[in-house]
């Protein structure tokens, strides 16, 4: 509560006595109530910003299984992409020894990156019998974690319904880095 006084700063002896007046009083519980009120209000109907993350199904940790099991993807349907450095890749289509298109340096850009993936798209369905391409995403010890992002959100954007990130960098793709001079520190 607030008490407002008033004084009527005449100080002496002599003159009329007067009585004291009361000040008015302020009584503020009302308005604390309110902006309790507005405070709680406020912050049960906002809604927060959600964090944009992508959902990448990761494989379950078997490591017996996965010394002797090797999948055999139809070279038709995969489209390789290997992660150089200066924020450059390679892509290639099928083997990388044996490559039916490729191997083509790219950036990440929308003329790079994401015209490949398009074009890819709408050829290995006429190619490999109506099934949809298989893009394996391979960075090498001198690509950057921001290569992968992007590679992901052109994979995100481009509506590339299987992709993979392999841990293993053939010798082959890594001579081809090499040779491109994407192998640089």
């Amino acid at each position: 509560m607030a008490e407002l006084n008033q004084d009527s700063g005449k100080g002496g002896k002599g003159g009329k006595v007067r009585s004291k007046k009361n000040g008015g009083k302020v009584d503020l519980t009302a308005m604390v109530d309110l902006a309790f009120l507005l405070i709680t209000f406020f912050m049960l109907t906002t809604s927060l910003n959600k964090p944009q993350a992508m959902d990448v199904a990761m494989p379950d940790k078997n490591v017996e299984q996965d010394k002797n099991t090797d999948v055999d993807v139809d070279e038709h349907r995969s489209v390789t992409l290997v992660l150089g450095s200066d924020d450059k890749l390679v892509w290639y289509q099928g083997d990388v020894k044996n490559p039916l298109q490729g191997p083509t340096v790219i950036d990440y850009s929308n003329e790079g990156l994401r015209s490949v993936l398009l074009k890819m798209q709408k050829l290995v369905p006429q190619q490999a019998g109506g099934k949809d391409v298989i893009v394996v995403i391979r960075p090498s010890e001198k690509s950057v974690t921001r290569n992968i992002i992007d590679a992901l959100d052109e994979m995100k954007i481009v509506d590339i319904k299987r992709y993979m990130i392999s841990n293993r960098i053939m010798d082959d793709e890594i001579e081809l880095l090499k040779k491109e001079n994407l192998y640089n520190d």
